[in-house]
């Protein structure tokens, strides 16, 4: 049994660093000393609204303490990667090639199918407790499945690496496996967060022509600039409906609308904010994960608009991470460029509060000085 540091929280609205304890691995399980935690915005949802105890985090990176008697993919002493879309690999949807909307494993798909219910190997004030996503990231300690972990055999920072597992593979996948952006296209981001400044650099690595960022604050275009996109343009709260933005993306794009746009603010009312920007059979991406209900303006879709709402970029762990990790080490993809700040569990109040606030890019969790 391992005493360990973790944010808990009680899901209606209040957090804070406490005390678990974690048990001994089961045969397909592995303890991770997590080094680096991701913060976002997800996670503010989780501690607002999902109404129960549990483990703050889903993005992190860390080392293996311990494994399971059938774990065959790591060993003790590997670096890893937290990927918390972990597949089963029988369901349907996995046997389909759609492993980030696992049947069985998903916490978020609502499949309703049997197997979401995960045994927990974490205790506090000696009762059972959830781990956010099957991780629970925001912890010294971390007990998951096998299937959650990626081998890290780069040469890179825990605290950019923790990042990749939820922030970067929504927006880069979203572009480079969900939209299958073209070379030569013309591409619009709407938001220039941590989110969207991965869709641009996956359009980047696409070999997008044109990647038009847009965003209602100067200092994040010219961010999303240095990330790749090629234009800038200024939005106002006032423009709800996206007039005069639409205007500026078809005087750069011949008129017509640009071939594909990517909606990365997680803001209901620009839900239908790509469809206004991109041309007669485009393609508009919700990337951030709206839930609320939306009305549509049907003219929107007219002619031939595609719009589609991929999960976590599509992505399939064991074969994006090594891509995301190879085009960082070739210098293709800034990955520690987007950790604005790092903090430590006891200053994470801060951490949410630069982040609600739109100081910070990405922020970082750091459990273990040691290793950083």
């Amino acid at each position: 049994m391992i005493t360990s540091k973790a944010v808990i929280s009680d899901g209606n609205g209040h957090y804070q660093v406490s005390r678990i304890e974690v048990g001994e691995c089961g045969e397909d399980e592995v303890l991770v000393k997590i080094v680096a935690a991701g913060i976002c915005h997800t996670d503010w949802d989780s501690i607002q609204n999902w109404n129960k105890h549990f483990i703050v985090g889903h993005e992190g990176a860390g080392r293996v303490q311990a494994v399971g008697s059938k774990v065959t993919k790591v060993a003790v002493g590997d670096k890893v990667i937290l990927n918390w879309a972990i597949p089963c690999g029988e369901c349907f949807q996995c046997r389909e090639g759609n492993v980030h909307i696992c049947e069985t494993n998903s916490p978020v798909c609502g499949c309703g199918l049997a197997g979401h219910a995960q045994i927990e190997s974490s205790t506090h004030n000696a009762q059972p407790i959830e781990r956010s996503f099957h991780l629970g990231s925001m912890s010294e300690y971390a007990m998951v499945k096998q299937a959650a972990v990626v081998k890290l055999n780069h040469d890179i920072p825990f605290a950019a690496a923790s990042i990749i597992g939820c922030g970067v593979m929504t927006g880069w996948g979203s572009v480079v496996n969900a939209a299958n952006v073209k070379a030569g296209s013309s591409v619009c981001v709407i938001g220039c967060g941590g989110v969207g400044l991965n869709a641009i650099q996956g359009a980047k690595n696409s070999g997008a022509a044109k990647i038009i960022a847009i965003d209602i604050a100067e200092n994040r275009l010219t961010q999303a600039k240095e990330f790749g996109a090629t234009h800038g343009i200024i939005a106002t709260k006032e423009d709800i409906d996206f007039i005069q933005v639409r205007e500026q993306v078809r005087a750069l794009t011949h008129g017509r609308g640009a071939d594909y746009a990517f909606e990365c603010t997680a803001i209901p009312a620009l839900g239908s904010a790509p469809l206004a920007l991109i041309r007669s059979a485009g393609t508009a991406v919700q990337v951030s994960g709206i839930e609320q209900r939306i009305d549509f303006d049907c003219e929107l879709f007219e002619w031939d608009k595609i719009y589609i709402n991929p999960l976590y970029g599509m992505c399939n762990p064991e074969r994006d991470f090594p891509r995301v990790l190879d085009l960082y080490q070739q210098g293709k993809l800034k990955l520690e460029e987007l950790v604005s700040k790092t903090y430590h569990l006891e200053d994470i109040h801060q951490g949410f509060d630069d982040l609600l606030n739109g100081r910070i890019a990405k922020g970082v969790v750091i459990l273990d000085d040691s290793e950083c």
